[in-house]
């Protein structure tokens, strides 16, 4: 079965053909990152505006790049940016209308989860997912296809929404995740002894804490005696990725799992990569990291997710009701 994806939640514009849930024969992404660089951040209206500008001509450069018949449309209704995501689902349910084929809604978050299955096939659930991007930081046992047990997220700031922030603080352009750890190659983690938000007894983050931590550690410092700003970057980095990495594999080893996949923007960071795959050796377990690529917003995930929806026959309950939700996933429901 060859599903073709769709993907519009915020500021990429992207289309996937995948066949199968794991074989990605054309994937392709427009990037709006000149249009929302000047505001330092993604103005939802102009994002919409560009997804209307520009989602025809990805779709058709997709389908152009392969022969095959499509079976399937599979679209992200949520969560996200409801304008963005009404020209992804409109269009998706247009297309399905006129090719008279199925579609199927996948919720982002779990689409993350699916860019570490359409990389490795030979991942078989169960295992841990962690969920880590601008806008949500989940951790999340994988029972099955369609069968997920949240066990903690973030109870403030999602660790890319902090970077973000950080970035910011530190007069570093946007987006803030690549710039800090594109400082933080060249700084000193050490410099400068921000705090963890460990939440013990719990599976949930937090780094709200964190993020005021190097505010006051701006303000309050005077500027002779601060760090410099690759060493704050540095510093702040690594008190992210302690927390992320610690209670990731402290889950993993409560639960009895031995599989960690990896997903969002966020796990494109270097630094956290290298200290999954470092304590993950140390405790024998196994973490799944999707290509740079795929950890970013992409259709490849989201039409893997809708693959194995397919096959449980979920387009039949929702036809073409397919619509903008913006509610974040409610993994018992999947």
């Amino acid at each position: 079965m060859i599903v073709l994806g769709i993907e519009t939640s915020c500021d990429e514009t992207a289309a996937a053909l995948v066949k199968d849930g794991h074989q990605i024969l054309c994937s392709s992404v427009a990037s709006q990152l000149a249009v929302h660089r000047p505001f330092k951040g993604v103005v939802p209206e102009l994002a919409s505006r560009a997804h209307v500008e520009r989602i025809n001509d990805i779709i058709l450069n997709t389908l152009g790049a392969s022969r095959h018949p499509v079976d399937a449309i599979a679209v992200t209704t949520g969560p996200g940016l409801v304008g963005c995501l009404l020209v992804g689902t409109i269009t998706a349910r247009m297309l399905a209308w006129v090719k008279g084929i199925p579609v199927v809604g996948v919720n982002h978050l779990e689409g993350h989860l699916f860019a570490g299955l359409v990389e490795h096939p030979t991942l078989k659930p169960p295992f841990l997912g962690l969920v880590v991007s601008g806008g949500h930081t989940e951790l999340v046992i994988f029972k099955g296809y369609g069968r997920y047990a949240r066990l903690g997220a973030t109870r403030d700031d999602a660790a890319g929404e902090a970077f973000d922030k950080v970035a910011n603080l530190l007069g570093l352009p946007f987006p803030g995740g690549p710039s800090i750890d594109k400082a933080a190659r060249h700084g000193n983690s050490a410099a400068v002894s921000f705090p963890r938000a460990w939440i013990p007894g719990t599976d949930d983050f937090s780094f709200s804490g964190l993020k005021t931590a190097v505010a006051n550690y701006l303000h309050n410092t005077p500027a002779r005696t601060r760090a410099k700003a690759m060493d704050i970057a540095a510093s702040f980095q690594e008190a992210v990725v302690d927390v992320l990495v610690k209670k990731t594999l402290d889950a993993a080893r409560s639960h009895g799992l031995s599989s960690i996949v990896v997903g969002g923007g966020v796990a494109a960071n270097s630094r956290l990569r290298e200290a999954f795959l470092k304590a993950a050796r140390v405790k024998g377990v196994r973490v799944y990291l999707p290509d740079r690529a795929f950890c970013t917003d992409n259709a490849a995930m989201i039409a893997s997710a809708g693959y194995y929806k397919l096959k449980r026959g979920l387009h039949r309950r929702e036809k073409l009701k397919v619509n903008a939700n913006l509610e974040v996933a409610n993994w018992s429901l999947r």
